[in-house]
């Protein structure tokens, strides 16, 4: 898995892209919160739920179904002027989670199609180096490795898109 904030990179970026005039503040923060809340499964753990379970570490969770149903449920909750919009983008934050752990080069792979498939899959190309789980597993050479990597893979690529939308938004009004 990338690290925590390397997944809020996604819903940061699609903020700047989008503006405050199509997304409130609530609608970001919350996007944000969704891109990070996956990785909460690991908490099962200590509940005797194992890796590969279903409703294990990048399992059901990190699935496009669950991201479509909090999506929905956020968006109901929030009521935001502009709903569509607003639900579009807390789906694609939280979705962006499952994707953007498909290109590490560790664990079992995502659950992405649950319920409905229960295998676990990759990306065909794994350039982002895997995070370790747990805070004191971080900070290490490793967790060095794993920063430079999301740089590269995550956070240079989406400043680039971001810079480029918002530009083009500036400038089309």
């Amino acid at each position: 898995m990338p690290t925590i904030l390397s997944h809020a990179a996604v819903p940061l970026a699609g903020a700047l892209i989008l503006g405050r005039n199509r997304l409130s503040l609530p609608v970001i923060v919350t996007g944000i919160v969704l891109a990070m809340l996956p990785d909460a499964d690991v908490i099962g753990f200590g509940f005797g739920i194992h890796y590969a379970d279903a409703w294990g570490h990048r399992g059901a969770s990190h699935s496009l179904v669950f991201a479509a149903a909090a999506a929905l449920f956020a968006t109901a909750l929030l009521r935001p002027e502009r709903y569509g919009i607003a639900a579009v983008f807390l789906f694609l934050s939280m979705a962006s989670h499952g994707l953007l752990d498909m290109l590490t080069n560790g664990g079992l792979g995502v659950a992405l199609f649950w319920p409905f498939a229960v295998a676990r899959h990759f990306a065909p190309v794994t350039p982002i180096a895997v995070s370790p789980i747990g805070i004191s597993n971080f900070i290490s050479d490793r967790g060095i490795k794993v920063l430079y990597s999301e740089a590269i893979w995550i956070w240079i690529p989406l400043t680039l898109i971001a810079a480029a939308g918002f530009g083009i938004r500036k400038r089309t009004g």
